[in-house]
């Protein structure tokens, strides 16, 4: 790892470090828990969860939104299909 770290002429870091960015770069990227944690051969998702959570600070910011427009879709949905069999 040194001599890699030598020849590349990159800032070091330890090998974990490596992994610590793999996973961080996988979570800003979206990627699903439970996926990074199988990449990572953590048994339980909770544990990367743990780990890096504190790196997806407004990661619940959009949370209502999904929420609201899941209810709205499903309204509009429904009015739709009353609208198809004639007001029942």
């Amino acid at each position: 790892m040194k001599r890699i770290i030598k020849e590349a002429n990159v800032v070091a870091i330890r090998f974990h470090d490596m992994r610590d960015t793999y996973a961080s770069i996988l979570l800003s990227e979206g990627v699903d828990i439970v996926k990074i944690s199988a990449r990572l051969g953590h048994a339980n998702p909770e544990i990367v969860l743990g780990l890096y959570a504190h790196l997806l600070p407004n990661s619940h910011s959009d949370v209502a939104d999904i929420f609201h427009n899941a209810i709205r879709n499903h309204t509009n949905g429904q009015q739709q299909q009353r609208r198809t069999n004639g007001g029942q």
